[in-house]
């Protein structure tokens, strides 16, 4: 099978024991009955995923939110919105196919829905520059904001990407401006946000469109200030140590939900998005309108404070009051 995944094989022994029995029944014995046989394989293959999906460590899940088979952002856009109309460019620079973004409706309520979004081949994914955005996508994801706010749109984001594109054009068009001015507009906008990470949710390219009064995660999705990767290569000098910094950055979204960090924890279909697109787009959807349900019904002025709260209890630190006799002057280096 395409795209399998290492814990997946007791899975895909089992499919491929079920798929060789339907199609030749006639090769087992004729003491067997091959029916009940068929309906013993699906059981044991049911409970073995489940089994395999229920205790998956960190490292499996940011597998799964990386399957090149996922739903991205233009497939949730298909599934759980309707009415998308696409608007281009950010009105300074150039258009950046890495972010995507316009008017859609989901359940009853007209929205500007903007995301982060990947290819599925490498064609698309150099037109897309792998779901990195440059400068310009963060502008034009604050410009479609800017608009959604001034026409009372709720704006809702899918998050997707390893970071923000590190190239030199990118620095040179003041990619961490960009981020930076986003956050501060998207805590000034009077409508209501809610960010939903689908899969990758990769340091300031994630939080460029991430900050929202609802924070909602796809249960295989993870979210963190770096990748497990570039974390192994800083502490431990090796990337082969990245799945033991995967499980030291708790950055699945049960670890993020138990912090504090995002509000719910959207559940996928048994096996991963990518096992049923469909499923999982009905998840968020119910997941995303609830949430609107509730925002629209505070004031603007209720919803901006909220938001600033949420993102101001983030972080915690301790006080220690001096022992008698310790000074607390600061002594400046010596130099060396």
């Amino acid at each position: 099978m395409k795209h399998q995944l290492d814990f997946e094989k007791p899975i895909l022994e089992l499919q491929s024991k079920l798929a060789e029995l339907k199609k030749h029944p006639e090769t087992h014995s004729i003491d067997i009955n091959v029916g009940e046989e068929i309906a013993q394989i699906e059981r044991k293959l049911e409970e073995t995923k489940r089994q395999i999906f229920l205790n998956l460590h960190a490292w499996d899940r940011i597998k799964i939110a990386r399957h090149p088979k996922r739903p991205f952002t233009l497939d949730y856009i298909g599934l759980a919105f309707s009415d998308f109309n696409e608007l281009h460019g950010d009105r300074l620079y150039a258009e950046d196919r890495a972010v995507v973004g316009g008017f859609g409706t989901i359940g009853d309520h007209r929205v500007m829905v903007i995301g982060t979004q990947k290819g599925r081949d490498t064609k698309e994914n150099i037109r897309r520059n792998f779901g990195s955005a440059h400068p310009e996508g963060y502008r034009k994801a604050l410009r479609l904001m800017k608009m959604a706010d001034r026409f009372g749109l709720p704006i809702v984001t899918l998050i997707d990407t390893a970071g923000a594109y590190p190239g030199i054009g990118a620095e040179e068009r003041h990619i961490a401006e960009a981020i930076a001015v986003n956050l501060r507009e998207m805590m000034l906008f009077e409508v209501p946000i809610i960010a939903a990470v689908i899969g990758e949710g990769g340091s300031g390219g994630a939080l460029g469109i991430g900050v929202a009064n609802r924070v909602l995660i796809l249960e295989n999705a993870y979210y963190s200030v770096i990748s497990p990767e570039g974390c192994a290569a800083i502490l431990w000098k090796d990337r082969a140590a990245a799945p033991k910094a995967a499980e030291a950055l708790k950055i699945t979204a049960r670890h993020l939900k138990e912090l504090g960090l995002v509000d719910e924890i959207v559940p996928e279909p048994l096996g991963g998005a990518h096992a049923d697109p469909k499923g999982a787009a009905a998840s968020l959807k119910s997941a995303i309108v609830q949430h609107l349900d509730e925002l629209v019904a505070l004031t603007p002025e209720q919803r901006m404070e909220q938001r600033y709260d949420k993102f101001r209890s983030f972080g915690h630190f301790l006080e220690r009051k001096p022992v008698a006799g310790e000074s607390l002057e600061v002594k400046e280096p010596k130099n060396t």
